[in-house]
C-alpha cells in the first residue's frame, strides 16, 4: 500500500500535467489568430451597421422641443466601458454641433437613473426608441425630428466620422 504523502504527490503531479496542457492547448488557439484579425475594425461602423436595432422610426414626430435640428440620443450607464470610450466622441461633437443638433442622453446606470430616462423619453416622444435599446448601452441614434426616422444608429463606434456625416447631411436638408 503506498504511504499517503505519495498518494498526495501523485494527484499533485497530475493536475499539475493537465493544468498545463490545457494552457498548451489554449495558447495554441490563440496564436492562430493573427494580428490583423486583433487590428480588424470595429465592425460596428461597416455598412450596413450589423450592431443597429431593427427600429426604423421612433413612432412619429418628436416633441416640440427637439423639432428643426437633428437629434443625437446617447444610451449611456456610468458602469458601461464602452460608453466610457464614446465619451471624448461625443464630448467633441457636442461642441462641434452646439446650436445645430439636440443631444438626449438617457443614462440607464440604475433603477432610478432608468426610470427617470423613461420619463424623459415619454416626454420628447422617445419612448418607443427607449423602450427597444434601454438595454443597449452605448447606442447612439441620430433621429429626424420631424417624421421620427432614425438616420443612423451606431453601437459601441467611437468613429467620429460616421456620426458628422449623418448630421451634415440632416442639417444641410433642414
Amino acid at each position: 500500500m503506498r504511504k499517503p504523502s505519495a498518494l498526495l504527490l501523485g494527484l499533485c503531479i497530475s493536475s499539475l500535467v493537465f493544468s498545463a496542457s490545457l494552457v498548451s492547448t489554449t495558447s495554441a488557439r490563440t496564436a492562430v489568430r493573427t494580428d490583423s484579425a486583433i487590428a480588424q475594425a470595429n465592425p460596428c461602423a461597416a455598412k450596413p451597421n450589423p450592431c443597429a436595432s431593427k427600429l426604423k422610426n421612433v413612432g412619429g414626430p418628436l416633441a416640440k422641443e427637439l423639432q428643426g435640428k437633428p437629434v443625437v440620443v446617447d444610451i449611456y450607464a456610468t458602469w458601461c466601458p464602452a460608453c466610457k470610450t464614446l465619451e471624448p466622441t461625443l464630448t467633441q461633437l457636442r461642441r462641434e454641433y452646439a446650436g445645430k443638433a439636440n443631444f438626449v442622453v438617457f443614462d440607464v446606470t440604475d433603477k432610478a437613473k432608468t426610470t427617470q430616462s423613461e420619463t424623459r423619453a415619454r416626454q420628447l416622444g422617445l419612448d418607443k426608441f427607449f423602450a427597444a435599446n434601454k438595454s443597449k448601452t452605448a447606442t447612439v441614434a441620430i433621429i429626424d425630428p420631424a417624421t421620427g426616422n432614425i438616420l443612423a444608429q451606431q453601437s459601441k463606434n467611437p468613429d467620429k466620422a460616421a456620426y458628422t456625416s449623418v448630421l451634415n447631411s440632416a442639417i444641410a436638408r433642414n
